[in-house]
């Protein structure tokens, strides 16, 4: 996914409990999903970030070029400002946008 283009919050808003248990009827189950996807989209932001940011390394660094390279700054700077996984994974589950299913449910409807 493109986060680059999410029109997630970049501030923190106070949500209202209520309109996530319309989603969702139960409120933990829906926090336990955002959270694993606020993780999923945190660890693939980090690992593109860390692929980028490897180009910049060299075997032998001094202070010359740890100060002066802006490259490497502007795409820090980037992906500081990108919106926190938190507020992507809330947007993309009000959104609708997230598949998540319970395996004891299913094992419920298994044995009935």
């Amino acid at each position: 996914m493109d986060y680059k283009k999410v029109k997630a919050d970049l501030t923190t808003i106070t949500r209202n409990i209520k309109d996530f248990g319309k989603l969702n009827e139960n409120i933990y189950e829906t926090v336990v999903i955002i959270s694993k996807r606020a993780n999923q989209i945190a660890s693939e932001v980090k690992e593109e970030l860390n692929s980028k940011l490897e180009e910049f390394s060299s075997t032998t660094d001094n202070l010359e070029e740890i100060f002066e390279n802006r490259e490497q700054i502007e795409i820090s700077r980037f992906y500081e400002h990108l919106p926190k996984p938190a507020s992507i994974a809330i947007r993309e589950f009000i959104d609708g946008k997230i598949y998540y299913r319970n395996p004891n449910d299913e094992k419920e409807k298994e044995t009935n």
